[in-house]
């Protein structure tokens, strides 16, 4: 895929193929920094430099970045580059020392994105001044919080406001870092069709070996842009090593995007119901992944009755759980033969799930 960043003075600006950012999850040493970026703009794939400076951590005692000892790192490699730089600010004082250094964007992290008032006294700093920001989705999957935030900025006078795609914590996930939940970001793209969306793979997959397969379904969602965390040295990197890439395979990556471009006819009729479309898919792989999830659980239940003697079949549980199903679906207006055939399979193969089990 040939990105032409030449074209994209403003970067917001929806174009024909995605923005990249790329960078280092943390910024280390200027050596490294210096290094990895150079790397990075040498595959000419590249739009906008990224490095975390403030790195807030889940343990207290972990590497939380370098700090405003970064920032004239991050100015060198700007001014050596030509390329646009991005850093992480979580505090209103962290976005007040971007501007002093230069920092062409601004991103808001998933854990400062989640909390109103962080996002409020930050979009304060920056009342007045004409800087872009990006929002992280919050660590929940809440859209109206996500909404909220890009709001904020925009109410202080934040005319170029974007969005990245970083998924959502979820404990029962075992595929990704942070699942996508790729509806909940289509579900954004409608609300606000006009505001730039980008995707984070990294942060998504949490391992590099996915992160071709998100990028590519990003673009196939007709996203805005990539944000693929790149380092010299990923194996050994201080944070995030798993999920962080070299510069030679960036290039790779983002060469190897096919792009599926429709002409403007074909966009202005079939954009709605393609969106629609991608909502059902989404929807339908997570009610399968639920299901995965409750068999599970059927399992662990067939063992427990199997311990205890206790029969596979109880007719008044079975009894509650259809009542109450019901009563829900049809305040939705969902048909009762629908509900009756839908829980009927569900538990059936529940208890084909807990019979497996107690013959063991």
């Amino acid at each position: 895929m040939e990105t032409q960043s030449s074209s994209k003075t403003n970067w917001f600006r929806k174009t024909d193929t995605p923005v990249v950012i790329a960078g280092p999850c943390s910024v280390e040493t200027e050596e490294q920094l210096v290094e990895t970026c150079k790397g990075i703009a040498a595959t000419g794939k590249v739009d906008m430099l990224r490095g975390g400076i403030w790195k807030p951590r889940t343990s207290a005692g972990n590497f939380e970045g370098v700090g405003v000892a970064g920032l004239p790192w991050m100015k060198r490699v700007k001014e050596e580059t030509g390329l646009p730089i991005t850093v992480e600010a979580a505090r209103a004082g962290h976005a007040e020392m971007c501007l002093a250094f230069g920092v062409d964007v601004i991103w808001i992290g998933a854990r400062t994105s989640v909390n109103p008032f962080s996002v409020q006294e930050i979009a304060e700093a920056l009342r007045g001044v004409d800087v872009p920001v990006l929002v992280k989705n919050p660590i929940n999957p809440d859209l109206k919080l996500w909404l909220g935030a890009v709001d904020r900025f925009e109410k202080v006078g934040i005319k170029n406001v974007g969005v990245i795609h970083r998924g959502f914590s979820n404990t029962g996930e075992k595929v990704y870092r942070n699942r996508p939940q790729w509806q909940i970001a289509l579900d954004f793209m409608k609300e606000r069709p006009e505001v730039p969306m980008i995707c984070d793979p990294s942060h998504i997959c949490g391992r590099r070996d996915l992160l071709a397969d998100v990028s590519q379904k990003a673009v196939d969602l007709s996203y805005d842009g990539l944000m693929i965390e790149t380092h010299r040295d990923p194996d050994n990197a201080w944070t995030d090593a798993k999920q962080q890439i070299t510069p030679e395979v960036l290039g790779k990556l983002i060469t190897d995007l096919k792009l599926r471009l429709m002409s403007e006819g074909d966009v202005a009729a079939q954009d709605s119901l393609n969106f629609l479309r991608q909502d059902i898919n989404e929807i339908d792989n997570d009610i399968l992944n639920l299901l995965v999830s409750r068999m599970s659980v059927a399992r662990k239940i067939g063992d427990y009755k199997k311990k205890n003697d206790i029969t596979i079949y109880q007719a008044k549980r079975w009894e509650e759980l259809t009542k109450a199903a019901k009563e829900k679906g049809a305040a939705e207006g969902l048909s009762e033969e629908f509900i009756d055939k839908f829980l009927r399979a569900i538990h059936d193969e529940s208890i084909n799930q807990q019979e497996q089990v107690m013959k063991g």
